[in-house]
């Protein structure tokens, strides 16, 4: 189970708060408010990792 799972389950299914998921899984308190946004928004597509390349290159000619 990846932790985003683990993390969205707490704070959605269990009621606990953002700020005490994220001390007990050790991540930080904006990235579970982001998830659980995302959760909210999109469903079980939130589960899936995210790219990150970035969407554009700057120094590219």
């Amino acid at each position: 189970m990846s932790k985003a799972r683990l993390v969205i389950t707490a704070v959605v299914v269990e009621g606990r708060s953002q700020s005490e998921v994220a001390r007990a899984y050790g991540v930080s308190q904006p990235w579970v408010s982001r998830l659980v946004a995302r959760y909210r928004t999109e469903g079980e597509a939130a589960f899936t990792p995210r790219s990150r390349r970035p969407a554009r290159s700057p120094s590219a000619t």
